[in-house]
């Protein structure tokens, strides 16, 4: 049993299922108003109640497609899935389950740090696991599916990236929370110079 492997396809397609219905659900925490409202209050005044919300939402989404992205990328490379990297990919997606709630916590406790520390950890969570993934992908295939070196260093140092901010904003919620709330910005700065000096990288 030591050396079982799993059928890709289906890890795949389960992990893929999971990523969008986790999306999906991010939704359901913009809360749809009530007759009562609608007819007591301008439609400018119940979008701006829902800011919070949509901007937990907006932020979520993104991410996750992101954290997607990287595992469709990652996978692409797999030549088979043992027992040790079904776990990490399995302990990836529930922190992924976990993030409409985290995101729902959130939001209802906006301005308060300890909320908005619990869902930088849950990132931070899904960044460390999809970090775990990347290394061993990259270590166990040994280039052979066409991981080279330097594309390996890539996906490592993207995977990093995410973890050690969301971690890192996690940390700083109860120093400097307002700067900590920004934090994630450095997410796609960081992922841009990556992405344009590991390009040059390649195509040397």
């Amino acid at each position: 049993m030591e050396n079982e492997t799993f059928d890709k396809g289906r890890v795949i397609g389960f992990s893929d299922a999971v990523f969008s219905i986790a999306m999906t659900l991010l939704v359901l925490e913009v809360v749809i108003p009530s007759y009562n409202e609608l007819n007591t209050q301008n439609t400018w005044v119940i979008l701006q109640n829902r800011i919070p919300s949509f901007i937990g939402l907006i932020i979520s989404f993104f991410v996750t497609v992101l954290y997607w992205i990287s595992h469709m990328r990652i996978m692409k490379f797999v030549s088979n899935i043992d027992g040790k990297l079904l776990w990490y990919n399995i302990l990836l997606l529930f922190f992924i389950v976990l993030l409409p709630f985290s995101t729902a916590f959130y939001v209802k406790g906006f301005t308060s740090v300890g909320p908005f520390a619990f869902y930088c950890f849950n990132l931070s969570a899904i960044g460390f696991f999809n970090y775990l993934m990347n290394v061993y992908v990259v270590k166990k295939e040994k280039g052979e599916t066409g991981i080279t070196p330097i594309l390996g260093r890539y996906f490592k140092l993207r995977a990093l990236n995410a973890f050690l901010i969301w971690a890192l904003a996690g940390v700083l919620a109860f120093v400097i929370p307002l700067t900590a709330r920004f934090l994630f910005i450095l997410l796609f700065i960081f992922e841009f110079i990556l992405k344009k000096y590991y390009t040059k990288k390649l195509q040397k």
